[in-house]
């Protein structure tokens, strides 16, 4: 299985963020009472707001590497691709980048959804957070970001009414 190089240097990276998009695994991971887990991101884009875990591919990563190390790190569990269900593909645009608001980003994300047979603890590196949302909260929550709220109404949830708490 390749792995690829994860990790470019700051500068380089850049240069990738401001001129193309990025390729991304985002997890809708569910628990048995069928609450959405979120994380409070840590870092930009998105930053302070509840968002699926997930994270980029690597260049000469294959999706199933990527996707086993997307859940070890976000999930503190490696889990197989196979065990989760295609959601679709999404574009997430936002006005800022990992180093500042000077260029936007851009990622195509695809989106899967798995199960998970504990509540935690996971780790907290890209998080400082984390909290299981029904859907119906996530969906009313101000705090969660419309991307992870995109997610849910493709799959079938719908909007509630009022304000939901977590």
């Amino acid at each position: 299985m390749k792995t690829g190089r994860i990790y470019l240097e700051p500068d380089i990276f850049k240069t990738v963020v401001q001129h193309t998009p990025l390729v991304s695994i985002d997890l809708i991971v569910r628990n048995g009472a069928g609450d959405v887990l979120l994380g409070k991101r840590r870092n930009r884009p998105a930053q302070g707001v509840w968002f699926v875990p997930g994270g980029r591919v690597g260049k000469d990563e294959t999706l199933n590497a990527a996707f086993l190390r997307l859940t070890e790190v976000e999930l503190g569990q490696a889990v197989q691709r196979e065990a989760a269900s295609f959601v679709g593909v999404f574009e997430h645009f936002y006005d800022d980048n990992f180093h500042g608001t000077d260029f936007s980003t851009h990622y195509v994300v695809l989106a899967y959804q798995l199960s998970l047979p504990h509540n935690g603890p996971f780790p907290e590196d890209q998080h400082e957070a984390y909290a299981w949302f029904s859907p119906a909260a996530l969906l009313a929550d101000d705090r969660v970001h419309t991307n992870s709220k995109a997610y849910l109404i493709k799959s079938g949830d719908s909007m509630p009414e009022g304000k939901g708490t977590r």
